[in-house]
């Protein structure tokens, strides 16, 4: 009886912890990692110093500001083709969205809108994973951009920072 207790014990622990180990689908790894990416960007525009919205890394470039309002654009784009809306990726105009408060409380609610859109249909409008595989490529790129702002101004960004 106690050997048949242990195995039960053993059986259930290794059942526990292959039902946690299980691989995610195609959607639900797109979904964190779109989150993943959305939560950096937002906690980014979040933390950049105000007075340094406007930085350029070069004058022909995007300001920071701009930058995050480029990055809001896909997010617009994805709530609304998530949504099955016929909508073309067209761009915020930078110049409605002049303070960081602006820019930080439309990057959340395009979030907000793009994830309600990715829970309502997580493989897609069409089945293919899009529009989300796309704005979650587009917006790693610019992740990228931003770290280059921080760098730029003699700023650690804040995945780099040491954990609390």
């Amino acid at each position: 009886m106690v050997k048949l207790a242990g195995c039960l014990l053993v059986a259930g622990a290794a059942f526990f912890a292959n039902a946690q180990s299980k691989t995610p689908t195609a959607a639900e790894a797109l979904k964190q990692s779109f989150d993943y990416v959305n939560q950096k960007i937002l906690l980014m525009a979040e933390d950049f110093p105000e007075a340094k919205y406007e930085y350029k890394l070069k004058p022909e470039m995007r300001s920071f500001r701009e930058v995050i309002v480029h990055i809001t654009s896909g997010n617009v784009y994805a709530a609304k083709a998530g949504r099955g809306e016929k909508v073309k990726w067209d761009e915020l105009p930078p110049a409605n969205y002049k303070t960081k408060a602006e820019c930080v409380a439309l990057t959340r609610k395009w979030i907000n809108e793009a994830n309600a859109s990715l829970k309502a249909s997580p493989e897609g409008w069409h089945g293919s994973l899009e529009p989300f595989l796309s704005v979650l490529q587009h917006t790693s790129e610019h992740y990228g951009l931003l770290v280059a702002y921080y760098r730029a101004n003699g700023l650690v960004p804040p995945e780099s920072r040491p954990k609390k």
